[in-house]
């Protein structure tokens, strides 16, 4: 696990990512550039600083919280983020993840197969900024969806977790 991610922020204890308190890692690097995006200082690539998976997984453990991938967009790394995903779950904790890309864009992308395979809920697709609406769960806009993704890669298709469905 000596492999590093490119990092921007770390957030601990945060509830707006997903249920509950989690630990929000937020990458470098998107190439989305959603206008009205709140994560515009997240975009260059070469933001943040590099993290050893070892270090981000010493910090999960520290915190004890459930995890998301945010940025940026993690699907940039996800050759990176694969083998720390994958610990991560082995240790019991919950993962989400927070891409501009649609669940159909990525199951035809090899390098964010593996990426995919260790994580619980994906929240998918661009903010769209005329999209926003108030009272929206865990999205900024209402054409982003929330995956149950080990349903969705065995269905072949997206399967929307039905407590946040039309929420």
């Amino acid at each position: 696990m000596s492999r590093t991610v490119r990092i921007v922020d770390i957030v601990d204890g945060t509830a707006v990512d997903g249920p509950g308190l989690r630990t929000s890692i937020y990458t470098a690097g998107c190439a989305h550039c959603c206008p009205e995006c709140h994560n515009r200082h997240t975009w260059p690539f070469d933001s943040g600083r590099d993290m050893t998976v070892q270090e981000l997984l010493e910090q999960v453990e520290r915190n004890g919280f459930n995890v998301t991938f945010s940025g940026g967009d993690p699907m940039y790394q996800a050759a990176a983020l694969a083998p720390l995903a994958a610990e991560i779950r082995s240790r019991g904790y919950n993962v989400w993840c927070y891409t501009g890309f649609t669940f159909e864009e990525l199951a035809r992308m090899p390098e964010a197969t593996e990426f995919m395979r260790h994580i619980d809920v994906l929240v998918d697709g661009p903010f769209i900024a005329s999209r926003r609406r108030d009272g929206l769960h865990f999205r900024g806009s209402d054409n982003q969806r929330i995956l149950d993704l080990p349903a969705s890669l065995a269905a072949g298709h997206a399967v929307e977790l039905a407590r946040y469905a039309g929420m």
